[in-house]
């Protein structure tokens, strides 16, 4: 049997889809629950001075991104999804996270211009 880089490259990425859905899934759950804004548009590892007024989109991404991720989940598990299928929309969905989020991040920290130190 001869090592397949892409059988294990498919593997790698299934596997990566479970973290990233209970993260997201959490970070949604922090946003609304616990009232948690600690993680809502980071940039520079700050949050904007009006957080609340972010919190909801920052919620919505992680929300529907966990929540698609988890579908993608199940659906090759119990239904067998094609391997295009599943690849096209796990990979869709977590390109999208990631630029939903960092365009949420610089929406609300504004055009301000950089500080000097």
């Amino acid at each position: 049997m001869a090592f397949d880089a892409g059988v294990a490259l498919t593997w790698i990425l299934f596997l990566a889809l479970f973290p990233m859905a209970f993260f997201w899934l959490r970070r949604a759950w922090r946003i609304v629950v616990r009232r948690d804004f600690s993680e809502v548009a980071l940039k520079r590892g700050e949050t904007p001075p009006d957080v609340e007024k972010w919190a909801p989109y920052a919620m919505a991404i992680n929300g529907v991104a966990g929540a698609v991720v988890v579908v993608v989940i199940v659906s090759v598990l119990v239904f067998a999804l094609p391997y295009e299928t599943w690849t096209a929309v796990a990979g869709s969905t977590i390109w999208c996270k990631f630029f939903f989020d960092f365009a949420l991040s610089r929406h609300a920290h504004g055009f301000a211009a950089k500080k000097k130190t």
